[in-house]
């Protein structure tokens, strides 16, 4: 199948108890059994069933398996946000004294979770880039996972998914990829040798703007050392699926931060419009992108410009793509405030892969916790604007920005 037609007619869109097209709703915190014997192989993991929402509930199972499809992989843990899902990853992997490799343009508020972490006794360093010869040079006994995004927001840095992946597997770590911005429309990580996806659902997963989720796919290939990742030693007869088995039963499930039932689905049904979306996003950002390279005065960063760093590798990697984030330099804070104010249908909001063009100025928001290293690291200047362009006619869009911008020069 290909992708939009396996979106509705994959093997994880069918199957529900009752004959329903989609997965019911199960807005319940616990399931009722008839006997103590019953409940009891539930909680030991030798029968089928559901017990409490925290740790399973079928509709969040819905969601998990069709994006666990999506991306190839052989399961997947839904959580309550993206920064969960984040968390979560990297805390059933890391202990304290161990290492995580990153790269320096990574999204606001993953940056604050690194420092959180930090407090916990697991470092972080950072390259410059994301590939294998930037990340050789700082793997040690100490390094437990090699993380980063795909499409960094906003620099738009692309990751080379497959360099860094041999690298780390050299050294027998395992790679995450944090996919949000690219989504499995544009790239399957698992496919290009990443260990791991992560995505913020609430982002163009879900499309709508109207819940918050995060996700963890588990590509169920790595070859897990005990003695090198002992925060897996308890799980390592399960060989490839120690990582999964100890974020569900371990780090996930004891922190809690789990996915609504309303939420997932909500999310499910919002993933069935997701390949025409970011096909209509992805040319509505192109066009906008190429419009305001051409005012005089604004510096464009966008991934299909042919004079873009990353330009290359965006082809080989997103199917020629550019994905539906764009940014560019104003020239002063004051003139990006002055932009932003005066658009007409963008909406001014802190989120990204709505149906809806979204715009904000990410140094005084975002990143108004960040040092100003970091945040230039990101791509992010007191002149930077972001945008998340929607799937509103082009042509509305660009002539919305120009006069934005021209009005503000005038």
């Amino acid at each position: 199948m290909q992708f939009n037609t396996k979106l509705l007619h994959g093997k994880t869109s069918r199957g529900y108890a009752s004959r329903e097209m989609l997965p019911p709703i199960s807005q319940v915190s616990a399931f009722r059994y008839e006997s103590m014997e019953e409940l009891e192989k539930v909680f030991a993991h030798k029968s089928m069933g559901y017990a409490y929402t925290r740790i399973g509930n079928p509709t969040i199972a819905a969601f998990e398996q069709r994006i666990s499809e999506l991306e190839g992989g052989v399961g997947a843990v839904c959580c309550s946000s993206g920064m969960s899902a984040i968390a979560s990853a990297l805390l059933a992997v890391c202990g304290s004294g161990d290492e995580i490799i990153t790269c320096s343009g990574l999204y606001g508020g993953t940056i604050e979770l690194l420092h959180d972490l930090e407090k916990l006794g697991i470092h972080t360093v950072y390259t410059a880039e994301m590939n294998g010869d930037s990340i050789r040079p700082f793997i040690n006994e100490r390094t437990k996972v090699v993380f980063g995004e795909l499409i960094a927001n906003p620099s738009l840095k692309v990751m080379d998914v497959a360099g860094t992946a041999a690298a780390a597997h050299e050294a027998g770590i395992p790679l995450f990829v944090d996919a949000t911005t690219a989504t499995p429309y544009l790239a399957r990580s698992l496919s290009m040798g990443a260990d791991a996806v992560i995505h913020s659902t609430s982002k163009y997963l879900n499309g709508g703007g109207n819940s918050i989720g995060g996700i963890i796919v588990d590509g169920g290939k790595f070859k897990w050392d005990a003695d090198k990742h002992t925060a897996l030693s308890d799980y390592k007869k399960y060989g490839p699926m120690a990582f999964s088995v100890r974020l569900r039963n371990d780090i996930w499930e004891n922190i809690g931060g789990c996915m609504a039932p309303m939420n997932a689905f909500l999310n499910y049904i919002g993933t069935d419009t997701l390949g025409l979306r970011m096909e209509r996003i992805c040319d509505n950002a192109d066009k906008l992108a190429r419009a305001l390279y051409e005012i005089e005065g604004i510096k464009v960063n966008y991934l299909t410009l042919p004079d873009h760093p990353y330009n290359k590798i965006a082809k080989e990697e997103l199917r020629g793509l550019g994905g539906g984030i764009l940014s560019f330099r104003a020239g002063s804070k004051e003139r990006a405030f002055k932009i932003i104010d005066s658009l007409k249908y963008a909406m001014i909001a802190s989120n990204i892969g709505d149906l809806r063009t979204l715009v904000i100025h990410p140094a005084s928001t975002l990143y108004n916790k960040t040092a100003v290293e970091e945040m230039n690291a990101a791509g992010v200047y007191e002149d930077t604007v972001r945008v998340s362009v929607g799937i509103e006619d082009a042509e509305d869009l660009v002539e919305d920005f120009v006069q934005a911008v021209k009005s503000v020069s005038r």
